[in-house]
C-alpha cells in the first residue's frame, strides 16, 4: 500500500513538472471582423489551451451598428489579450482602459486582421505598429520592408493593406536570436494564407522577426513583407502576427507554434516552449487537426 502510494505520489509531481497547470489568464476579443471569428476564435483559443500556460475567456462584442456603451472589457485582470477583431470603435472609455492596460505592462497580441482595425485610433496604430486597409495612406506612416539584408522604412505615397492570391508561402525568420523565433528553422512553408503587404503605419520601437516575399506572380507587392513582429508601448509587449486569415490556416504548426510563442513572450517576457517536431520545413507544410 505505500509503495503505491509513494508510486501516485511520484507521478503525480512528475506530471506537476512535465505538464504545469496554466497560470495565465489569456482573453480573445471577437464579435465584428471581415473574417470568420466564429470559426477562428474557438481554434485561437484552443491553441492557447494547448500551450499549457493559460486559461482562455472570450469577450465579445455588440455586432455591428449596435451601441458600444457596455462593451467593457477588464483587461486589467489578464495577463494577454488577444484581438480577433476587426470592426467598429469601442467607446472611448474602453479605448483608454486598453491604452493603459498596455502602457502598464500588459500583453497584446494581434492577429491577421486585427491590424485593420481602428485607422484613426493613434495609440491602437502605435501599439500595433503597422495596419492595414481603412483608407491608411502615407499618412499613417512609412512601408516596412527587408531589402538586401536589412529593414527599409519606405515614406512614399500609397494605399495601405493588401495581398494577392491565397497559397502556401515561406516563411523567413529575420531575427533569430528573439525568444519568439529563437531555434525556428530560417525557412518554413506556412499554409495557404493571405500573404499581407502594403501595410504601415507609425513602426515605432519596432522588431521585425519574420517576412514572406509577396510576389507578383500572385498579384503581390514583390517585397519581402512583415509577417511577425514585436513592438514595445511604455511597458508593455506585443506580438503582432499577419498570418491566420482562415481556420486552415491556423492549423499550420508554424501558426500555432509562433502564436503560443508570442502570447507567451507578450506576457512574460519569456519563451518556454520547445519547437515541435512536425514544425513545418522549408518545402512542406505541416497542419494539425
Amino acid at each position: 500500500m505505500k509503495t503505491r502510494i509513494l508510486i501516485s505520489l511520484i507521478v503525480s509531481i512528475l506530471t506537476t513538472i512535465v505538464c504545469p497547470a496554466a497560470t495565465m489568464k489569456a482573453l480573445i476579443i471577437d464579435g465584428q471582423n471581415n473574417h470568420d471569428w466564429k470559426a477562428t476564435t474557438p481554434v485561437l483559443k484552443k491553441t492557447l489551451e494547448n500551450s499549457g500556460l493559460f486559461t482562455v475567456d472570450v469577450a465579445t462584442s455588440p455586432g455591428k451598428g449596435q451601441s458600444m456603451t457596455a462593451f467593457k472589457p477588464n483587461f486589467a485582470t489578464y495577463t494577454v489579450v488577444v484581438s480577433n477583431y476587426n470592426g467598429e470603435p469601442w467607446s472611448k472609455e474602453t479605448e483608454d482602459a486598453f491604452v493603459q492596460y498596455v502602457k502598464s505592462g500588459g500583453g497584446f497580441v494581434s492577429v491577421h486582421a486585427a491590424n485593420n482595425s481602428f485607422p484613426e485610433w493613434k495609440e491602437y496604430n502605435e501599439i500595433i505598429g503597422l495596419g492595414g486597409w481603412g483608407d491608411r495612406t502615407e499618412k499613417a506612416g512609412p512601408y516596412v520592408r527587408f531589402v538586401d539584408g536589412k529593414i527599409v522604412r519606405d515614406s512614399s505615397p500609397g494605399r495601405g493593406g493588401g495581398h494577392g492570391s491565397q497559397h502556401p508561402f515561406v516563411v523567413e525568420v529575420r531575427d533569430s536570436h528573439h525568444p519568439i523565433t529563437a531555434g525556428l528553422p530560417e525557412k518554413w512553408m506556412h499554409a495557404k494564407d493571405e500573404l499581407y503587404d502594403r501595410l504601415r503605419g507609425p513602426a515605432e520601437n519596432l522588431t521585425l522577426l519574420a517576412t514572406a516575399f509577396a510576389t507578383k506572380e500572385t498579384n503581390g507587392s514583390g517585397h519581402h513583407e512583415p509577417m511577425l513582429m514585436t513592438i514595445s508601448y511604455g511597458k508593455g509587449r506585443v506580438f503582432h502576427t499577419t498570418l491566420g486569415h482562415s481556420v486552415e490556416a491556423m492549423k499550420c504548426v508554424g501558426f500555432i507554434t509562433t502564436l503560443q510563442r508570442g502570447a507567451e513572450w507578450a506576457a512574460t517576457g519569456k519563451v518556454t516552449s520547445k519547437l515541435p517536431n512536425d514544425f513545418p520545413t522549408t518545402d512542406k507544410v505541416s497542419s494539425r487537426e
